[in-house]
């Protein structure tokens, strides 16, 4: 099943709550949240949910002193221009703006969450000729290429190698050229992936380039591409197996990157690895990159039927000594 909650029981049963209008679990969720790290994962799901919904806004009238509600304000004017944009509704301009002051009210209400700033970086995706000052600040390394580099130092300083900050910043690379060459992106998730910390989720950072690079050049319905079996995949597959998965504990782990690391490894023929990966999903599965390998992406049922074929195939695979490579 795809849930966006995934093992997180707490973030289901508020989830729950959100779609039938009411707010306090909502709020007493964030309230309990122990860290930077989940905070910002629990705010943007969240807000994923609330967009459609005036459930915040009734939460902000009944508590207008609650830092956590203008920081879940900020989260849902985000969600609504980044959707305005992919729609390309004339509306975008003014929610943009309005989004952008959101931010720095948060920003200044909680100073030292790294959400706000984090907000900032989505945003800055829109403006695809870098006119604003902040969105065309030089890189901290000559190869790398001028963007919201403030932005990411400021939920750097507020969360170190914060997950959806770089994954931001990877988006905002692909705006630069989009449809065009990937080398930026390549060097920004190199650079992130050397000088993250061992159990940190950036080391999954490069198998999400792989994947779009696979489908820039016209990748479709390869079950063992050269994309994976390449030496240099298969090793930042490795290393996100060993330095990210086998370090981190169990709850910090998102259900898109452990689909991401399934699919690597399954792709670069380390089938009894890519078992253990499908053991920590669990009965949870995301769409991507799964639907990527069907002949039609937006139908989550062949994505489905994907991952299933492929951790069967994983399964199968590590009960034969005999099956292939494995490290």
């Amino acid at each position: 099943m795809y849930h966006p909650a995934g093992h997180d029981d707490g973030l289901r049963n508020a989830l729950q709550d959100l779609r039938t209008g009411r707010w306090r679990s909502l709020r007493d969720l964030l309230a309990e949240t122990p860290d930077w790290a989940l905070w910002t994962q629990r705010t943007q799901v969240l807000a994923a949910a609330a967009a459609g919904t005036d459930v915040v806004q009734t939460w902000r009238a009944e508590e207008p002193r609650s830092a956590a509600a203008a920081v879940m304000h900020t989260r849902v004017l985000v969600e609504r221009t980044l959707r305005a944009h992919r729609a390309g509704h004339r509306s975008t301009n003014e929610l943009w703006h309005e989004a952008w002051e959101a931010c720095q009210i948060a920003a200044h209400t909680m100073p030292g969450d790294p959400v706000p700033w984090v907000c900032q970086l989505a945003l800055a995706r829109l403006d695809e000729h870098q006119q604003w000052e902040e969105h065309r600040q030089a890189p901290p390394e000559q190869m790398l290429f001028p963007g919201p580099w403030g932005l990411l130092a400021e939920a750097d300083k507020r969360d170190p190698y914060n997950r959806e900050a770089y994954h931001r910043m990877l988006q905002f690379a692909y705006a630069r050229r989009p449809g065009g060459h990937l080398s930026e992106a390549v060097g920004f998730v190199q650079w992130a992936a050397a000088r993250a910390p061992e159990g940190s989720a950036l080391l999954a950072l490069p198998l999400y380039v792989r994947v779009e690079r696979y489908l820039r050049e016209g990748g479709r319905e390869k079950a063992l591409d050269l994309h994976w079996v390449a030496e240099d995949a298969t090793r930042e597959t490795l290393r996100a197996l060993h330095g990210w998965f086998d370090l981190s504990p169990p709850a910090t782990r998102s259900l898109l990157d452990l689909s991401h690391l399934a699919h690597a490894l399954w792709g670069s023929l380390q089938f009894r690895d890519a078992v253990r990966v499908f053991d920590a999903l669990g009965p949870y599965f995301t769409p991507a990159p799964w639907s990527h390998r069907t002949h039609d992406p937006s139908d989550p049922d062949l994505a489905a039927e994907t991952f299933v074929q492929a951790r069967a195939r994983c399964l199968a695979a590590a009960r034969d000594p005999g099956s292939g490579p494995q490290n």
